[in-house]
């Protein structure tokens, strides 16, 4: 085999190998329902209250990256997805990284308060759209949930309920975290 040949079958698996990889990454955003865009959305200046009343922001949060889940207890889809999150910032969650559920219930932190020891979610706080700004997110329905970068940018956003602890999600949200960003792995369960 010629030197000439011998190259050219090798670009040539290295292009596969590429290309399978690339579709491994693809075919995960796609599986986990999340549209990552192309290009990161400017900073959103998106204002809740935390479960002291406590006024903060995605801009306060800058520096960590956040996924954003904007979501109300009567709503079936976001009952259900709950505990995923709160699993997913029992695995993740610390000083790179956290899950910020803001919720849309009119009956304020007593009701959310009550869902979170009803469904033994632990790991997550409580916070509330009380400027009636993560609504407009929501214009199209909840479960409504944004990832956002550390800079504050939106990167990717789903539309209804998922699963967050399933081990796509992970990898997916893993891609912007700094290497040492974890605490611990949430076991396969698949």
């Amino acid at each position: 085999m010629t030197r000439r040949a011998w190259l050219a079958g090798l670009g040539v698996v290295v292009l596969a190998a590429g290309v399978a990889a690339y579709r491994r990454l693809v075919s995960d955003d796609v599986a986990v329902g999340v549209v990552v865009h192309a290009r990161a959305r400017g900073p959103s200046p998106l204002r809740f209250t935390d479960e002291n009343g406590a006024t903060t922001s995605l801009a306060a949060l800058r520096g960590r990256v956040v996924l954003l889940n904007v979501w109300a207890t009567w709503c079936p889809p976001c009952r259900e997805e709950m505990p995923t999150l709160d699993r997913l910032q029992a695995a993740l969650g610390g000083p790179s990284f956290e899950v910020v559920t803001v919720s849309l219930d009119a009956g304020g932190l007593p009701v959310v308060q009550a869902f979170f020891r009803q469904t033994g979610v632990k790991h997550l706080h409580p916070y509330l759209d009380t400027f009636h700004e993560a609504a407009a997110l929501a214009a199209t329905g909840i479960p409504v949930t944004l990832l956002i970068d550390s800079n504050g940018r939106e990167v990717g956003r789903k539309l209804g309920p998922a699963t967050w602890d399933d081990p796509r999600m992970l990898r997916l949200i893993r891609r912007y975290l700094p290497a040492a960003g974890t605490r611990q792995e949430i076991k396969d369960h698949e």
